[in-house]
């Protein structure tokens, strides 16, 4: 897929669904007596591996008027599947599945592309195993597929060495089906989907500062979910609206969740002129209409505790960082070689084939900005976020960018560049 750059960005998106709360409010909804609605659903690749994954475990997953209806077997109503349970390129779905599937009454194997089969799941065999799961690497690499016997569980008390949501979400859904309280505490908070949703779903779950709280649960109920727009997916349209001259978007419907708003503050504190026009909130979870305009930027330091909060954005966050006065550096970013590809390398080396002044460092990288930006082939990496912010980087950069294997955008934004078309002027 080529880009060019555009002389200004003008018009109004409805951001897709958020990726991780579509996620969740499949896999609860399977888990609930009842059905569960769910409105304005991601159906990227990776949420779709979901579905499936639990469609081959017994749950019928339908599409009516736009709406994805859940019709639930409870929590001990999953039918053993027939085959392994192939979860795309979604971490997502193989960690919270892994959590899910170590207290039922049956076998199963959870497996990936070889993206998946290349990231860590010692992160969460390691404290399932703990709880009394029967969780093991297939190849003894720590990594997909992972060979999972139903066993009894029981509570325990763990610490994360990394704030991820993900890891957490595992714990605390393998907690539904063990004896006693399970406590998850982390180092820094991660997002809080899962906490937020299981309370609404009708578990006894709490948070006490960076530590998640949740009782053995004996039902869960189905719900009626509004899903709002993926933040991570609207930080393109956001970065895009900061870099090209004279432009101006309206994001509507974007989900703020604090866990999850850290690009919001990071491009704000750059001098990102990004105002909210109105909000919203169902569902316990806060959206906002964002309105973002063209604006000069200044250098930044990221690191810390903010870090959990934009880890996914992290990528668009350093591009933009390019077209800013000044130096930026991110820190503490080390989390980022281990998405779906090592995200740092991936950056540093494609900003530097477009002309960007970037050193890379253990956990992160120092931008130096302000020097002008011009088109290049793009290695991917079959890596989505990166796929998407270089082509929001080539918008204003001279010269035409090249992105090969762009269908990984499939992953988390299908429509992304019909919707980048509707708004060049």
């Amino acid at each position: 897929m080529k880009f060019s750059p555009v002389s200004s960005l003008r018009g109004s998106l409805t951001i897709p669904g958020d990726k991780s709360i579509s996620h969740r409010s499949v896999m609860f909804g399977s888990l609930a007596q009842g059905t569960t609605e769910i409105t304005h659903f991601l159906k990227g690749a990776d949420c779709l591996s979901t579905i499936s994954c639990f469609r081959s475990m017994g749950v019928e997953i339908q599409e009516k008027d736009g709406k994805i209806l859940v019709h639930g077997r409870g929590l001990r109503g999953l039918k053993r599947p027939e085959g392994v349970l192939d979860c795309g390129n979604s971490g997502t779905t193989t960690r919270l599945l892994a959590g899910i599937l170590c207290g039922q009454d049956f076998d199963s194997v959870l497996t990936g592309d070889a993206s998946i089969q290349k990231r860590p799941m010692k992160r969460v065999i390691d404290p399932l195993s703990r709880m009394g799961a029967n969780i093991v690497s297939v190849r003894g690499d720590g990594c997909a597929p992972l060979a999972i016997t139903g066993s009894p569980l029981h509570g325990v008390s763990y610490s994360t060495p990394v704030a991820s949501a993900q890891v957490k979400s595992a714990i605390l859904l393998a907690g539904l089906y063990a004896d006693g309280e399970t406590r998850v505490t982390e180092p820094a908070r991660s997002r809080d989907h899962t906490e937020r949703m299981l309370s609404a779903f009708g578990a006894d779950v709490r948070t006490e500062g960076t530590t998640a709280v949740i009782q053995p649960a004996r039902e869960l109920y189905g719900q009626k979910i509004q899903v709002p727009g993926d933040i991570s997916s609207a930080a393109f349209f956001l970065a895009a609206g900061l870099i090209t001259p004279d432009s101006e978007i309206l994001l509507k419907h974007v989900g703020t969740n604090p866990t999850r708003d850290g690009v919001l503050r990071v491009l704000r504190q750059m001098g990102g002129r990004i105002e909210t026009i109105s909000q919203s909130g169902g569902d316990g979870e806060p959206a906002e209409d964002l309105l973002v305009r063209s604006s000069d930027l200044h250098g930044v330091e990221i690191g810390g505790e903010i870090i959990p909060t934009l880890i996914d954005e992290l990528p668009v966050i350093a591009a933009v960082a390019c077209f800013a006065q000044g130096e930026t550096v991110i820190r503490d970013a080390a989390e980022l070689k281990v998405k779906e590809s090592n995200r740092i390398d991936a950056m540093v080396r494609n900003l530097a084939a477009m002309g960007a002044d970037v050193t890379e460092t253990e956990d992160g990288m120092i931008i130096r900005g302000g020097r002008p930006l011009h088109g290049a082939v793009i290695d991917s990496r079959d890596d989505h976020r990166i796929a998407m912010t270089f082509a929001v980087t080539a918008l204003a950069a001279q010269g035409e960018t090249d992105i090969p294997g762009w269908d990984c955008v499939r992953i988390s934004y299908p429509e992304f560049e019909r919707d980048l078309a509707g708004i060049i002027a």
